[in-house]
This record gives C-alpha cells, sequence and structure tokens, in this order.
C-alpha cells in the first residue's frame, strides 16, 4: 500500500434523514482512515451530501420548502450524525457549495471542448427515484418499472446533452480485465463486466430547465442543467481541488487522488464503475483504484419499512449507541456480516455478539490478565521466564493477525479481520485454563512459569486492542490505559515493556441480560 490513502463515501441523498445504510458506509470507510493513520499512512478521508436534482425538487414541494431549504435542514443531520458515531472525516462536501459548482462546470466545459459532450435527442424511460435513464430492454424486464424501488417509471422525450460513454467502454473494459481489484467484491465485477458486454449506450448529462430548475446550470447552454451523476460524482475530485478554478481550494489535496477506495451501495454500482471511470478517462485523469460495493440491510429477516415499524433510523442507532456504546454498534454493523454481502440487524444478535465476544471475550481477557498481574506481580507487567509451551499457540494467533491485517484491510474483508482478532482472544482465554496461573501462584517455585504465562496474556491483549481500536476507539483506548499502553498505534507480539504498570479500571463491557 502507498503512503497515501484516500478513501470517500457516496455523498448522501438529503431528501430524508440519515439510517443505518448511510452509517454502514461511513463506519466503514471512517475504519478504513483509522487503521491506514494507525499504520502510518497520510490519510483523507471524505464524505457529504448530494442535494441537487427531481427527488429534492419533489421531497421540498411536499414540505412546502424549496429545495434549498430542505438541503439546509437535512445535511446538518448527516454532519452531526458522524459527530455521535465519532466519524474522523477530512472533508464534508456539499454540491450546494460554490468550490463544487465551480468545479462540475469547469469540468463539463473541458469535456465538451474535448467533443466529448454534443447535443442529441433522448427518447424513453426514466427512473426518477434513481435519477436514470433506462433502456427498453431493461425497462421491459423489470415490467415497466424501477429495479430499484418498484414504481413506475415515466416516458420522456427530450432534446439533451449526452457524454460519449460508449467512446470509452472498450478501454473500461480492458481496464477491468486487467486490474481484479478495481471492482470489489468479484461478484459485482461480474456483473458490470456482462453488462458492459451487452452494450450501452451514450449518457445523458442535463436536462431542460423547465423541467429540473434545481441544478448546476450547463456551462455551454443556459437552458440546460448538468444531469445529477456527472454532478455528483465529480465530488470526489472537486473536494481535493483537482478541478482548478482559480480559487483557494486549485491542488490543495490533489496529492490523493487517485481514491484509494470509493465506498459505495450496490445500488450505485454501475455509476460508479462505469460512468465515473470513463469520465475520469475522458479528462485523462487517472481512474481510482478500487471501487467496493456493499449489501443491503435488511432488518429481522424482513425489508426494512416505515410501515412495518423494523427501519433502523437515526433515532433506533442512537438507542443502540446508548444502551450499549457507539463503540459497540460499530463493532456489530461490520461484525455481523460479510462487507459486500447483504445483512440483517437483530436485536438479538446484537446482544449475543455483544455478550459472546466482547464481555465475555475480549473484556473478560482484559479483566483477568489485569487482576492477575495486580495480584501476582504487584502490578506491573512480569519479564517473561522460561517457556511455556501452550504459549506457542498465542503467538501464533498473534503473528497471524499482524501479518495478515493490511491485506484483508484493503480487500474491506472486515469479518474476516475480526475472525482473526477472535481467534486472538479465544487463544489466550483457552491458555490462561490451560496453564492455570491462579493454581501456579500458589507455589513460589512456579513463579518464572507464572510470569511468562502473565507476560504472554499482556502481550496478546494489547495485540486484541489495538487491532480492535479502528472498530471501538474509546473501548480500546480505555482498556490500553488499563494495560498502561498508548493508543494510536499498531505494534507485534512482545513489544510490550517488562515493567510496565497496569491500572485496573472498570470492565470494559458489562454483560447484558
Amino acid at each position: 500500500m502507498s503512503n497515501t490513502f484516500y478513501v470517500t463515501t457516496p455523498i448522501y441523498y438529503v431528501n430524508d434523514a440519515p439510517h443505518i445504510g448511510h452509517s454502514y458506509t461511513t463506519i466503514a470507510a471512517d475504519v478504513l482512515a483509522r487503521y491506514n493513520r494507525t499504520a502510518g499512512r497520510d490519510v483523507y478521508f471524505l464524505t457529504g451530501t448530494d442535494e441537487h436534482g427531481i427527488k429534492m425538487v419533489k421531497a421540498a414541494s411536499e414540505k412546502t420548502l424549496s429545495p434549498k431549504e430542505l438541503a439546509d435542514i437535512n445535511a446538518p443531520h448527516f454532519k452531526s450524525l458522524w459527530e455521535e458515531l465519532n466519524i474522523t472525516n477530512s472533508d464534508f462536501i456539499r454540491t450546494t457549495q460554490p468550490r463544487h459548482i465551480k468545479r462540475v462546470q469547469e469540468m463539463v466545459r473541458r469535456l465538451v471542448d474535448r467533443g466529448e459532450i454534443f447535443l442529441g435527442k433522448y427518447e424513453g424511460w426514466y427512473d426518477e427515484g434513481q435519477e436514470e435513464y433506462v433502456t427498453e430492454t431493461t425497462a421491459k424486464e423489470n415490467d415497466y418499472k424501477s429495479a430499484i424501488n418498484g414504481k413506475p417509471l415515466v416516458k420522456y422525450s427530450e432534446e439533451n446533452w449526452f457524454f460519449r460513454l460508449t467512446k470509452w467502454t472498450p478501454k473500461l473494459i480492458a481496464h477491468i480485465e486487467a486490474n481484479p481489484d478495481f471492482i470489489q467484491p468479484a461478484a459485482r465485477r461480474n456483473e458490470v463486466l456482462s453488462k458492459l458486454r451487452i452494450g450501452v449506450d451514450d449518457l445523458c448529462v442535463s436536462r431542460r430547465k423547465e423541467k429540473l430548475p434545481w441544478g448546476i446550470e450547463m456551462p455551454n447552454d443556459n437552458n440546460h442543467v448538468v444531469y445529477v451523476w456527472i454532478d455528483a460524482l465529480s465530488n470526489y475530485i472537486n473536494a481535493l481541488g483537482l478541478i482548478e478554478v482559480g480559487d483557494e481550494y486549485d491542488g490543495k489535496f490533489a496529492k490523493y487522488w487517485p481514491a484509494s477506495v470509493h465506498l459505495i451501495g450496490k445500488d450505485i454500482l454501475w455509476f460508479h464503475a462505469v460512468y465515473w471511470p470513463c469520465i475520469l478517462m475522458a479528462l485523462d485523469i487517472p481512474l481510482p483504484k478500487t471501487v467496493f460495493a456493499h449489501g443491503w440491510w435488511t432488518s429481522n429477516g424482513r425489508k426494512m419499512s416505515k410501515s412495518l415499524g423494523n427501519f433502523v433510523n437515526r433515532e433506533t442507532i442512537e438507542k443502540y449507541c446508548l444502551d450499549y456504546h457507539r463503540d459497540v454498534y460499530r463493532y456489530y454493523l461490520l461484525r455481523a456480516v460479510t462487507f459486500g454481502g447483504d445483512g440483517d440487524f437483530s436485536a438479538d444478535m446484537f446482544k449475543q455478539i455483544y455478550n459472546t465476544e466482547l464481555a465475555n471475550g475480549v473484556g473478560n481477557l482484559l479483566s483477568r490478565t489485569i487482576k492477575m498481574i495486580s495480584k501476582y506481580f504487584d502490578g506491573r507487567i512480569p519479564a517473561a521466564g522460561p517457556a511455556v509451551e501452550q504459549a506457542a499457540a498465542v503467538e501464533k494467533a498473534a503473528t497471524e493477525l499482524t501479518q495478515i491485517a493490511d491485506e484483508l484491510m484493503a480487500h474491506c474483508a472486515f469479518s474476516k479481520y475480526t475472525d482473526n482478532v477472535m481467534a486472538l482472544v479465544t487463544a489466550t482465554n483457552t491458555f490462561i485454563d490451560q496453564t492455570e496461573p491462579f493454581r501456579l501462584a500458589k507455589d513460589e517455585s512456579q513463579k518464572p512459569r507464572l510470569a511468562t504465562i502473565m507476560n504472554t496474556c499482556a502481550q496478546a491483549v494489547r495485540i486484541v486492542l489495538q487491532y480492535l481500536a479502528p472498530f471501538m476507539p474509546e473501548k480500546t483506548a480505555q482498556g490500553l490505559a488499563t494495560l498502561g499502553c498508548r493508543t494510536g498505534e499498531l505494534g507485534k507480539f512482545g513489544e510490550l515493556p517488562a515493567g510496565t504498570a497496569v491500572n485496573p479500571g472498570e470492565p470494559l463491557f458489562m454483560r447484558k441480560q
């Protein structure tokens, strides 16, 4: 991995308040950002809000507000939830900000100058929910309804500006085939390739103002506004000042491009894996390294719905954070499902993971280690004595974790990463049960062996907490403090100095009944 790391979330649509899906992507991005900072990389983490388009016009109209008024009400809800979830984003971009608007217009201007955008006529079907034009074949396959929300498609016929998407798709196919990690997971990559090989149409990039008065004006035609996807997608480079327009943002963070990973939901994969790279190729801008599309959440085995009362909204998120801790909510989302697949949010599963892995696992291991060091070695981590055979399994689990962590994070394999952490927790708790330090403490002649056992446990607990820190920054900082360690660094097994004073404190995780 290079020394810079640039991670993005999609910019979230502000026609409604944030929910579990938004928090899922953002927490995943935050975990990647925290891990890479701790690994010594120069990290930039971008999130923000998408505020133009027909959905905003309709949502605002229903509330008798202007689109800008609705955006100004809802955008702060996202910012404040990220603060509540301890998200460490470097920037928060809004598509109504002048820095973004000016760069969208400059991008379109450059594409026009290069002959990549032309005036044409569109006749066909339009998915208003996705703000996407749909081919006749796709429309027919879905009974002329949206494949995402099931609402009827709308028939459109109008003159618009188009991007020459078909010109760039052969080059895109070659890039995807030559770079297996460009689209992840592999199943999504295969979906995109299959669809590309069937063929695509040129991309409509404008709407007439009388049909969509809320948007960024086309720089070459004041009767049109920029269609939402070219507007929204460009945020990833606009925030860096990569498109220069003569303001204070020009080139300010350009060193972070290309993005290390765009994290998105699977419903917007096509736009990020096809439209976006083709636009970048037309501008001679390097492509992002990875586009990773994760799955959707259900609740208790059913599709989330406000009418069913199983929608995990902001209030539900806040309740879990209050009842357990915000770190526990962060951990659960990335632990309970393979990132890339669909997941089910369950109160029972939430409690089970909390009690089994955090209270009985991590918390219990830390507690018993601190208590025994305090009792048997006057509160200081002893130097290791003669080798203890069973300690090999602990050191092996720790080494496997530290050696594979970078690779797993690079592939957003959060559940496998935490599998390795929990394997170390299990190995260490088993080690304690096998070696019975509480029995050895009764025999002074066994003190050297006891010292090795307690040193091994302390080393293991340190690794566990350090490698869980991106998921649970506050709880692990608390645990490391009791172990006499600093936060904000990764380490190898055996690096915790003998003689370090431990500081017994409150249990990290109290078991829930």
